[in-house]
């Protein structure tokens, strides 16, 4: 029996490592020829989670049998995203499915920076201009042009799939981390007003809003609970790159053949009111 992504192209941004990485991962598990894309060829070195973004598709092909692809770029420059999405048309022919999850409360400084580049000011009135700006492009802006880019395509098609990687952090107000909540509350409209402009052409639209997921730069910039760090047995604990995956793989496939313009918590039940 084939599997349910086998001829399928998926682009997963800023999958160089973390949930990225493991979304690529899990949808090359279903068949799908994957491309990877980091910001630069060596981020993976960032957080030592691996050697090069050549060296994370490699791993992917070799345990999945498909083909990976590596590119690499700033998406919150239009000419590169452009110039990613051509070079992956001259080897796949096209993308059936774009998972935006380049992204992250990172300022200007970068993930190497102190608090693992989380602005130490980082409220509503005192965090600066710089990375402010910095927050909504990583965010916002990386997700409207990369969708920009590639829905056209899938338009034309009557056929393809988008899924964004949001954040519960956009569903809630509160004094701290103010710029991302802010982004990510507009990339979970932006991509409701998406669905809605797709929705006549038979393409898919969605969110998934993630909670407290253990990765590399999660424990790298707070103070974690081991008690927390399991895998069952309470839903208080924290959530692993895999679960966010399958809501991925749930939004990608026929399982949600009448499902778009939604915003998918994956968060263990924290946040418990309308999104």
């Amino acid at each position: 029996m084939g599997k349910k992504l086998d001829g399928k192209t998926v682009w997963v941004t800023g999958s160089s490592r973390g949930i990225g990485r493991v979304i690529a991962s899990h949808l090359a598990s279903l068949g799908a020829n994957i491309v990877v894309h980091g910001t630069t060829p060596t981020s993976t070195q960032q957080l030592n989670e691996a050697d090069s973004l050549d060296a994370v598709a490699a791993a992917i092909s070799d345990e999945h049998g498909v083909d990976v692809k590596a590119v690499h770029g700033d998406l919150t420059d239009e000419a590169v995203v452009a110039q990613i999405v051509s070079d992956i048309r001259d080897q796949f022919g096209q993308i059936d499915i774009l998972i935006n999850n380049a992204g992250g409360d990172i300022g200007t400084k970068g993930v190497t920076a102190e608090n693992a580049g989380k602005p130490i000011v980082n409220d509503a009135l005192e965090i600066s201009l710089e990375d402010v700006q910095t927050i909504i492009d990583r965010n916002l802006m990386t997700c409207i042009l990369c969708c920009r880019a590639v829905a056209p395509e899938m338009i034309a098609r009557k056929e393809g799939w988008i899924v964004t990687i949001g954040s519960i952090a956009g569903l809630s107000g509160n004094v701290s981390e103010v710029s991302y909540r802010v982004s990510k509350a507009a990339v979970h409209q932006y991509m409701r007003c998406l669905a809605g402009q797709l929705r006549s052409d038979g393409v898919y639209a969605n969110v998934i809003a993630p909670g407290e997921i253990i990765t590399a730069r999660f424990e790298a910039s707070r103070p974690t609970s081991d008690e927390r760090k399991v895998e069952s047995g309470s839903l208080t604990r924290y959530g692993w790159p895999i679960e966010v995956a399958r809501a991925v793989e749930f939004f990608v496939t026929a399982d949600s053949s009448y499902v778009s313009g939604q915003v998918l918590r994956v968060d263990g039940g924290s946040q418990l009111w309308p999104a």
